[in-house]
């Protein structure tokens, strides 16, 4: 790769986080105190709240920016714990939107999405100008993965990184590499885009990307533990929740993965396209982990009282 191409490569993620950012600011903002309305009275249940958390996560395209919505809320005590919590799981269902989307290559009409977007933007105000914000977001985040697709081309015949890979063939080591990925960029959503890329132009195998993802999930929960680090007991709790149900959701993974072919499935679905498959396995894995994850919530919420008790009684329920 000449330099050129590593400019190419920061330049196609710089501008897909800007994309990222520009999304979740535009739609969180927008929404205002609509969203606390929301997230107060449509969450009264365990699977409406899921559900919410779904559809926000999908619109804002960040489960990062979820987390730290709620932890927000949470310091400003408008909100329980287990609320966020049940809005945190659906969360992780609703950020794998993003690679349903790329597999979809609505990328192919980006630079028109940005064009009209921005013309939106500058010449409205109001709703127009939000849709024009979320349109012109959309255009330079899939822009950013065509920049980072044509720049990433030469490793296809580079020794070093075919060597890298070939040493990725440990299941635990693809998930400590991806969770280290992820902690760094501070977004699963552009560690997924990336790792679409590396599987297209067949850097990666399937069955690698399937220990990349586990781990791109959990590397994502550094937001929410930087996020909670000021703020209130619960907003700890809830960072270290979003931390246990990956963690959970990965291990419990990792031993159906040896039992089962579960692999194998989802990538018969879609046999021709990678794309396809990483986007099927990664909204696979979040809904059986959110599945996991109910099941044994009363255990985790022990934990989390554990290491983090109360300092007075019924304080944080």
């Amino acid at each position: 790769m000449t330099a050129t191409h590593y400019l190419g490569l920061l330049g196609g993620l710089a501008l897909f986080l800007l994309g990222m950012n520009m999304l979740s600011q535009g739609l969180t903002s927008g929404l205002g105190e609509r969203l606390e309305i929301i997230l107060l009275k449509l969450t009264n249940h365990r699977m409406k709240a899921i559900g919410v958390g779904i559809l926000l996560t999908a619109l804002i395209q960040s489960s990062s920016a979820m987390s730290v919505i709620l932890i927000g809320f949470l310091n400003a005590h408008i909100m329980t714990l287990k609320r966020a919590i049940w809005i945190m799981m659906g969360a992780n269902i609703g950020t794998t939107i993003t690679g349903q989307m790329i597999a979809l290559d609505i990328g192919a009409f980006a630079p028109a999405l940005s064009f009209i977007g921005v013309l939106f933007y500058l010449i409205s105000q109001g709703i127009k100008q939000l849709i024009g914000q979320v349109m012109m977001a959309l255009g330079l985040l899939f822009m950013g993965l065509e920049m980072m697709s044509q720049s990433m081309l030469p490793l296809q015949h580079s020794s070093w990184v075919i060597g890298l890979f070939m040493q990725l063939q440990n299941p635990l080591l693809c998930v400590g590499m991806g969770m280290l990925f992820t902690a760094l960029i501070q977004s699963s959503s552009a560690s997924v885009g990336i790792l679409q890329i590396l599987a297209m132009q067949q850097l990666v195998s399937f069955q690698q990307s399937v220990y990349l993802l586990l781990g791109f999930d959990l590397g994502t929960c550094i937001t929410g533990f930087l996020a909670s680090l000021s703020g209130c007991r619960n907003g700890k709790r809830l960072a270290l929740f979003h931390f246990l149900f990956n963690l959970v959701g990965a291990m419990s993974f990792l031993v159906l993965c040896q039992c089962l072919p579960l692999i194998d499935m989802i990538k018969n679905i879609s046999p021709l396209s990678p794309n396809h498959q990483i986007a099927n396995m990664h909204t696979f894995y979040n809904i059986l982990t959110t599945f996991i994850v109910l099941l044994c919530e009363p255990y985790l919420m022990k934990v989390i009282q554990w290491i983090y008790p109360s300092h007075y009684k019924n304080h944080g329920k």
